[in-house]
């Protein structure tokens, strides 16, 4: 039974489909806690009403993030994870922290990495034209939005688009990849060659939305 530690730093859409698919597909694991940098985070309450333990590691409250991601490592281990998901967890972290969890934390980012890493994805694609936008899951290293990918999914971009009709089809891409990725992990089912990762039966690493 693998244990998960999934960060949030708001509402965490992300992290409830991880926690419904989690308990409906029976997955040999658990979700051991959702841990935020805010308070008022609300998928804390969600957690909570589940049965999941919370904790918060106030980043205002740490002079430089080397402090911050220190006491968040400290919080973190002490749930002794198998897997850190990040969930719309808005903090850089620094090499140490990436390291310490190094193919073994997950991140979910708005676009087809490698293209528009960082904020901003979809009023990017937008603005470059782009035709295709989409999702995609991978292992969090020190380089912001890199490391081996997992999984994506394809959306198209809409005539008449806007940032958050975008976001909102795309959102709906993350809710189906996500769970399916960590899914994949808890159940090994994930091979590594070099830096790159597939799934031990050649199963497809992506979808494409209507």
């Amino acid at each position: 039974m693998k244990r998960l530690v999934i960060l949030i730093s708001g509402r965490g859409s992300n992290m409830e489909a991880i926690v419904k698919a989690c308990k409906a597909e029976g997955w040999p694991a658990e979700v051991a806690a959702v841990v935020s940098n805010r308070p008022d985070a609300g998928g804390l309450q969600f957690a909570a009403a589940h049965g999941i333990a919370t904790a918060v590691v106030d980043h205002k409250a740490y002079g430089s993030r080397e402090d911050f991601d220190a006491e968040l490592a400290r919080v973190i281990d002490g749930f002794s994870p198998d897997l850190v998901v990040l969930a719309g967890f808005m903090r850089i972290l620094t090499p140490g922290f990436t390291a310490r969890y190094a193919r073994r934390m997950l991140n979910i980012h708005p676009s087809l990495l490698p293209a528009f890493t960082g904020l901003h994805t979809h009023e990017r694609a937008i603005e470059m034209g782009c035709k295709v936008a989409g999702v995609t899951v991978h292992f969090v290293t020190a380089e912001l939005d890199h490391g081996a990918i997992v999984m994506q999914a394809a959306v198209p971009v809409l005539a008449g688009d806007d940032a958050k009709s975008l976001s909102a089809r795309v959102l709906t891409a993350e809710h189906r990849i996500y769970p399916q990725s960590v899914r994949w992990f808890v159940e090994d089912a994930l091979v590594w060659s070099g830096e790159v990762v597939s799934h031990r039966s050649g199963a497809a690493q992506h979808l494409f939305l209507s």
